[in-house]
């Protein structure tokens, strides 16, 4: 009986041992990512309209928002109280899983935020990923 748990303790540590050297000698080197993969991190629904990124895509999608475009080129300090509640009224009135697509479109359409909302907006967004 004792020859039989030896024998079985040396097949165990035999095995241990071969997979552990199979697997060392097939570690390859890390490659370095591609940056095609990188674009989608695979933890959105659908990772284009979850992305802020200006490399993701180069449609255009309005939103009921033809208005902003009208504030093309000007920076997100120059907004007047009447004209951050115009963007305001537009961010309640989508669904949060628009916001990022919305804030993507107005980045395409060269239209900035204004920055009193920037937080609000960022915090719909985060929250949606989360």
């Amino acid at each position: 009986m004792i020859y039989l748990i030896v024998i079985l303790s040396v097949l165990a540590l035999g095995t241990a041992a071969a997979a552990l050297h199979h697997q060392r000698s097939t570690d390859a080197p890390p490659t370095p990512p591609n940056p095609a993969d990188m674009e989608c991190c695979g933890q959105h629904e659908v990772c284009e309209k979850e992305s802020l990124l200006a490399a993701v895509s180069r449609q255009v999608e309005y939103y009921d928002d033809e208005e902003l475009d009208r504030f093309r080129g000007r920076e997100g300090s120059d907004y007047s109280a009447t004209e951050t509640e115009e963007f305001r009224d537009v961010l309640y009135s989508m669904r949060s899983d628009e916001v990022a697509g919305w804030v993507r479109s107005l980045q395409l359409r060269q239209v900035a935020l204004p920055d009193e909302i920037k937080d609000e907006v960022f915090m719909i967004v985060g929250e949606r990923r989360q």
